[in-house]
């Protein structure tokens, strides 16, 4: 174990310890710059939310007009693949219906 690891950071399961992290960048199509105001504040909430319902502990997150950042920690039963589906989609899914007009870029 790396010394700069502390042993709280480890996650305790039934019959697993583990630490694994990772770093998520979500950009829109096109890469259009629709993340700011009221977009922003309703997509880190959704993401928020979603990772708390999945037991992922956000490390940090940040919202850009044209990307996020999601930089976290995640129990060992989810694939990278599992969870990038589920927050993408779902985040998609209620920006899309909040925000029609954005349609074209999700």
């Amino acid at each position: 174990m790396d010394q700069r690891t502390n042993r709280k950071e480890l996650r305790h399961d039934r019959h697993t310890v583990s630490l694994l992290t990772d770093h998520m960048v979500f950009a829109p199509k096109y890469r259009g710059k629709i993340l700011t105001g009221e977009v922003a504040m309703i997509t880190e909430g959704i993401l928020c939310k979603t990772c708390k319902e999945l037991d992922i502990e956000i490390i940090e997150i940040a919202v850009n007009p044209d990307h996020v950042h999601l930089f976290f920690k995640y129990p060992p039963k989810f694939s990278l693949r599992f969870i990038a589906k589920r927050l993408k989609g779902r985040t998609s899914r209620i920006l899309r219906k909040e925000f029609p007009h954005l349609k074209e870029f999700l």
